[in-house]
């Protein structure tokens, strides 16, 4: 256990179970329960969405309730609301005038004004700075939605802001936040601001970029990520301050983990039975299961694929496309879920209709389904063009399901090649991002899959493997500690 320990309050714009649409509120859900296991406080802040409001699942108590003004000409009053999960963790609910009444449910979720996340982290501030009945020592803040606290917080001050701590977790760098010119206005900023060393960035405004020059620490999801975003290849034209802040020693990478009480197959309720690395025989029934499931004959010596993705570019789905007939001939099934891109989804309904017994495609999202994909398949596809962290990799592996994946972000720090010969390695990894590449990782995967001997020793030991949150969260309380040591020298260097 670290050696101090720490109030954090989790700042995000979905948390898991109360509203999903990505890994993002896996993680926002996860990692507070985690760092409370290990003697933390942590609680979380959140949108109030009427889809959470109306959930008859929360019972959800009114605390406070203020006005705020974003601008001089632009006041709203906001309420803050409080729930308690499962797990103990407390939510705080921000309700900021009816911005968020478009949010229904997790496909509505982002279909909101952008304006909404200004009056939402103006709001915030306001709350921690005046109104809080309870002062975070770490304000950790995730991806471009909260991107303006760290801003407010330094910019405004007020109450209580110079003793706050902030930590800036960049999920995915593709999402900035970035508006035209004439969005600046709307934040109730100093003019100053919006200069090439504030949040003007090619002649428009990004949020992020706010939250990269105005917290304490960065931070992404896999050190490997943390080191590619430096480069133009990845860094999504910031890459140039990213080396400054890497320079400065403010940005650094922690690996995500996933949720073992979600994730466990010895106790999952979605999948046909139970195993574990020490009893893994459960696996050969949930493989059976999930080919009847699909209309096929269940056949043990026949590789399964399973597929659970959005289907966009960055998923490398191209490389998937660009195969088409050549990977169908290989004595493999594959068993897709997923949404996203409309050409991907016709080409993956196109597959399922004309190749039955080789290919089963779900367009759309089915919790239990992915459960069971994940539980049922031999192996895992991931060829991302690039994956910050991924999380469908920890996923099967605790899964005994071996992954196929191109080594880029979180999956080069999660999985490395498997020798058969050292027993060494727990998946099988391409680099070049092509579909040659992919294609001969599956054909070695598919080749290691006819030893059976062999494969029944790698599933377990795979298993066995730690990809839990507990891990990620010791590194996450060195992170606050160095943030808070930043925070204590800059307030001592504000005082007259």
């Amino acid at each position: 256990m670290h050696e101090s320990v720490y109030r954090i309050l989790m700042v995000a714009a979905e948390v898991a179970p109360l509203a999903k649409v990505g890994g993002l509120a896996d993680v926002a859900g996860a990692l507070p329960k985690a760092l409370n296991a290990l003697g933390h406080e942590t609680r979380v802040l959140m949108p109030a969405y009427p889809m959470i409001l109306n959930d008859s699942r929360w019972q959800i108590e009114s605390l406070t309730q203020f006005e705020v003004a974003i601008r001089p000409d632009w006041t709203e009053t906001a309420f803050v609301k409080r729930l308690t999960l499962p797990s103990g963790l407390q939510v705080y609910l921000l309700q900021v005038g009816d911005w968020f009444a478009n949010a229904v449910d997790s496909a509505t979720l982002y279909a909101v004004d952008p304006r909404a996340y200004v009056a939402f982290a103006r709001a915030a501030t306001e709350w921690l700075t005046r109104h809080a009945d309870w002062t975070p020592q770490i304000v950790h803040c995730n991806d471009w939605h909260t991107a303006l606290i760290p801003v407010y917080l330094r910019v405004l001050r007020g109450e209580r802001a110079d003793t706050m701590a902030t930590v800036f977790t960049i999920h995915n760098l593709a999402f900035q936040g970035v508006f035209e010119q004439d969005f600046f206005a709307t934040l109730g900023l100093p003019d100053y601001l919006f200069d090439v060393e504030g949040l003007e960035f090619y002649g428009k405004v990004n949020l992020l970029k706010g939250a990269l020059l105005y917290s304490d620490r960065i931070n992404t999801v896999s050190p490997t990520y943390a080191a590619e975003i430096q480069t133009p290849e990845y860094g999504e034209q910031l890459e140039g301050l990213l080396r400054r802040l890497a320079d400065e020693r403010r940005l650094s990478g922690i690996l995500n983990g996933i949720d073992y009480d979600e994730w466990n197959p010895a106790t999952d309720p979605y999948i046909a039975a139970h195993y574990s690395a020490e009893q893994p025989q459960g696996k050969a029934t949930c493989k059976a299961a999930l080919q009847e499931a699909c209309g096929w004959q269940p056949d043990p010596t026949k590789p399964v694929i399973g597929l659970v993705s959005r289907l966009t570019d960055q998923k490398g789905l191209d490389l998937i496309k660009a195969l088409g007939a050549k990977l169908l001939q290989m004595p493999l099934q594959l068993v897709v879920l997923g949404a996203g891109d409309p050409a991907y989804e016709r080409f993956f309904r196109a597959q399922h209709k004309r190749h039955r017994a080789k290919v089963h495609a779900t367009i759309g999202f089915n919790n239990a389904w992915a459960h069971q994909i994940y539980a049922g398949a031999d192996m895992f596809l991931m060829p991302s063009r690039f994956e910050p962290c991924g999380l469908g990799q920890m996923i099967s592996l605790r899964y005994g399901t071996i992954p196929i994946v191109r080594q880029t972000g979180g999956l080069a720090d999660s999985i490395t090649p498997y020798d058969p010969l050292r027993g060494v390695g727990n998946g099988f990894v391409f680099r070049e991002y092509k579909p040659n590449a992919l294609y001969e990782a599956i054909r070695q995967a598919v080749e290691s899959f006819g030893d059976a001997s062999a494969w029944q020793a790698l599933v377990p030991r795979v298993m066995r493997q730690d990809w839990s949150w507990r891990r990620s969260a010791d590194a996450y309380a060195a992170l606050y500690s160095e943030a808070l040591e930043t925070r204590t020298a800059h307030s001592r260097a504000y005082t007259p």
